[in-house]
């Protein structure tokens, strides 16, 4: 893609405004908080301490709004004593008197604040917010004394938001409740999708979200609803169930009453998940429409479906039992549940993530480099120029940073235009109104409750509320609009563009890297079929690696494939990774792949089976053959498959039919992928 026409995609992108579902309660109680703390302040101490307060009690409720699976006071109260802790270090090092020294620091800061993206983008968001936010806050005490006092207020900007998320609770648990009852709901339509085409794709995004929404501090375990928990493993158990029951391959044949059968179990199925997920969504009771259960519990489904079908046909009714089961409201709770570490256990987990990202090849250092440089441009620019205010041109360019191309060059786009508009009306109200001390106050927070309302809705939405927001909060103190506003719109551009220089110059692009992420993806779509197939080896399983733990890595590099060519989609550089033909085949080969190894999952033999012999040659020669085609992937050769062919053309045709048409089939989808990527392979003398 050309620079031109990355710049027009990514410009339209951070304009775009979207349909989300609002919380209107939500952003209430944000606002609230902000308002009892800007409020008191003013009471107390004036406009000063009550900015500083004010900017705390904001971030503070900004920070429950990530989507993260922490409880909501805990980001709140870190939110705030982060913040705090990096209002009173940038005062003391002498943001006013010793500005050399507030640079060093805020270089420091932003630099760990750029590799706090590798511990995920919450803590990278919060990072990279509480520098923005210092940079405004340390010009506002006068002392050191002051310097504690502000940010003893900005602490407790933050303990007010997570007091009043414990006192004032809004729909608990759903994050929790959303994310489980968006996997079944995403299986109720894969199950209507296989209904018309019978090899329908399936995103596992739902699913892995489900999974990690299911983790829970010791604290969250006690709390948890019991609908919460067992609905997912169901989940994932059902999905391999559909896809061999619909797959004429290995299930009913593609016309004729199985077909019809299949079809209307498969129509049954959709409405029985999606009742499940209606009732975990809104913990109500759940409510099956009786044509569904009876379609279930028919005895004709023997009569007309026999072998593989059958089995696929009675496993789906057990298990759509026990998603009922499990799905209705219940007050008992599970003392099994997965582990998530508290947050000072997350510390030292955290700090060996960035430690890791510390390599020349990182994109997280890149970023990280990237954003302390333009902070530090910025800064020293904005405090040059004869215009006041000049951390707006770095607070800016760090908060439109982030670790990729398109985020970074959208939210700057974004943000001059929210800028734009922001300052525009919060002129217009200024100039008509007139607003003393308390009336700015009231109408920076409306404009913070406006942004915690439409925050979702889009980047640049947000900007002209937060625009609006810092207009009438200096106004609170007695800067006049024509003192802010110029400048502030002259500097957000200027951060903006420094921003994205900043990412032209020292890029970290995603297209070179894509052979990696394919690769990555191979040899973990390899060891899963090569679990699966081992089984009929040893069904017993005593020797065999984990197949859970083993999709599970293949969904983790599948969701980072597709993140990576989403991200390569709008990058203005030539191709040096795959083009965009072969990224859509070789992704496809590997998707069938893994679909294969999932409908021989499905039909593991029991315990008591006798083994297969031939089985844990093909899983072997599986194995071998992935890891060495990944390896060509990554020399930017054409993978072969030698090995799978002769161990498949010479073995001794098994009992079992699933098994050898399965093992044809992961042949055929390793040769659609070696044909993909011989077209996009440069010939080796």
């Amino acid at each position: 893609m050309s620079w031109l026409r990355a710049l027009k995609v990514t410009a339209q992108a951070g304009l775009a405004v979207e349909r989300r579902r609002l919380e209107p309660l939500v952003a209430a109680r944000g606002a609230l908080g902000l308002a009892l703390v800007v409020g008191a302040a003013l009471a107390l101490f004036g406009p000063g301490v009550a900015a500083s307060s004010a900017f705390g009690a904001f971030q503070a409720a900004i920070a429950t709004f990530q989507r993260s699976w922490r409880p909501r006071p805990t980001l709140a109260l870190a939110s705030g004593a982060s913040l705090a802790v990096s209002t009173f270090l940038g005062y003391v090092t002498g943001a006013g008197a010793h500005p050399a020294l507030f640079l060093a620091l805020l270089v420091l800061w932003t630099f760990l604040a750029g590799l706090a993206w590798a511990a995920g983008p919450t803590v990278g968001i919060i990072a990279s917010s509480n520098v923005a936010i210092m940079l405004v806050t340390v010009t506002l005490p006068t002392s050191v004394a002051g310097a504690a006092g502000h940010a003893a207020m900005i602490a407790v900007g933050g303990l007010v938001q997570a007091a009043l998320v414990v006192l004032l609770p809004v729909r608990r648990w759903g994050a929790q409740r959303d994310a489980l009852a968006d996997a079944l709901a995403a299986e109720a339509d894969y199950a209507r999708r296989l209904r018309e085409d019978p090899t329908a794709s399936f995103d596992p995004v739902p699913l892995m979200t489900a999974r990690n929404a299911a983790a829970v501090t010791p604290r969250q375990a006690r709390r948890r609803p019991a609908e919460l928990h067992g609905a997912r493993g169901l989940a994932e158990r059902i999905r391999p169930v559909l896809a061999s029951l619909a797959d004429p391959a290995v299930g009913a044949s593609p016309e004729g009453p199985e077909r019809d059968r299949v079809r209307e179990l498969l129509a049954a199925a959709g409405s029985v998940l999606d009742a499940a997920a209606h009732a975990i969504r809104h913990g109500e009771p759940v409510d099956i429409p009786p044509g569904a259960l009876a379609a279930l519990r028919t005895p004709d489904t023997g009569a007309i479906l026999s072998g593989p079908p059958h089995r696929a046909a009675a496993r789906l009714a057990a298990l759509l039992d026990d998603v009922v089961e499990t799905a209705e409201p219940r007050t008992e709770t599970t003392a099994e549940a997965r582990s998530r570490p508290t947050l000072l256990r997350l510390v030292p987990v955290a700090v060996a993530r960035m430690r890791a990202e510390l390599r020349h090849d990182s994109p997280i250092l890149r970023h990280a480099v990237r954003v302390s440089t333009v902070t530090a441009v910025g800064y020293v620019l904005g405090s040059a120029l004869p215009l006041g205010h000049g951390y707006w041109a770095p607070m800016a360019s760090v908060m439109v940073m982030r670790p990729d191309f398109s985020q970074t060059y959208a939210r700057s786009v974004a943000r001059f235009g929210g800028t734009l508009v922001g300052v525009a009306l919060a002129t217009g109200i200024v100039q008509s109104t007139h607003p003393d001390m308390y009336f700015s106050a009231g109408l920076s927070v409306l404009c913070a409750f406006g942004m915690y309302l439409l925050m979702r809705t889009g980047y640049a939405v947000s900007q002209v509320c937060v625009a609006a927001y810092v207009v009438f909060l200096l106004g609170m103190g007695g800067s006049e609009w024509t003192q802010t506003v110029p400048e502030r719109v002259i500097l957000t551009l200027m951060g903006g563009v420094l921003a994205m220089l900043a990412y032209a110059v020292y890029p970290a692009w995603e297209t070179p890297r894509l052979r990696s992420r394919l690769a990555d993806w191979l040899v973990a779509d390899g060891r899963y079929a090569a679990s699966v197939v081992a089984h009929y080896a040893d069904p017993a399983g005593s020797a065999c690696p984990d197949v859970r733990q083993a999709l599970l890595d293949t969904r983790e590099a599948r969701i980072a494939w597709q993140e990576a060519v989403a991200r390569a989609t709008h990058e203005p550089v030539r191709h040096r990774g795959l083009s965009r033909a072969a990224a859509d085949d070789t992704g496809h080969a590997l998707a069938q792949f893994g679909r294969v190894a999932m409908l021989m999952e499905a039909h593991l033999p029991e315990r008591g089976a006798p083994p297969v012999a031939a089985a844990a040659t093909l899983a072997e020669a599986l194995r071998r053959a992935t890891e060495r085609g990944a390896k060509a992937v990554r020399e930017r050769k054409v993978p072969d498959w030698d090995d799978v062919r002769t161990t498949i053309a010479t073995w001794q045709p098994p009992s079992d039919p699933l098994l050898r048409k399965g093992a044809s089939l992961l042949l055929t989808a390793l040769d659609d992928l070696a044909n993909a990527l011989t077209a996009d392979t440069p010939p080796h003398p």
